[in-house]
């Protein structure tokens, strides 16, 4: 973790990951979605297609990176999510739905400093089962 505790970094990984994504032509419709179900970190418009994006930051690749830890519990916590979401936004149960994964990657020593990190973007992570 970083000298700023783990909610910092986490903060600055959700930022650098929408920050990528509006590089991309993506529009930013939601952020730290929460409901009881589970959180959505970010919700974008990309495309015609609702993409809900779970942001992970990892300083190290031990235990099958960021990517790998967005299990089947997650996963139904996040489609559980976006169905709440859906049900509430109407405007956006006509949509398309992907399921993305935004991995930033930054050094464990510089974890505050995603700003600067690289992204990998995985599209159609997985799908809602």
């Amino acid at each position: 973790m970083s000298a700023y505790g783990p909610h910092a970094a986490g903060r600055a990984a959700e930022d650098t990951a929408a920050a990528y994504l509006c590089s991309h032509g993506a529009r930013i419709l939601l952020r730290n979605y929460r409901r009881r179900a589970g959180e959505l970190d970010i919700v974008a418009l990309c495309d015609g297609v609702l993409v809900i994006a779970e942001v992970r930051l990892r300083s190290s690749q031990a235990y099958g990176g960021a990517a790998a830890s967005v299990n089947a519990r997650k996963q139904r916590r996040v489609v559980r999510a976006a169905q709440q979401l859906l049900l509430q936004h109407r405007e956006y149960a006509r949509l398309p739905v992907r399921f993305d994964v935004l991995v930033v990657s930054v050094p464990q020593a510089a974890a505050a400093t995603a700003a600067a990190a690289p992204v990998e973007w995985i599209r159609h992570a997985f799908e809602a089962r």
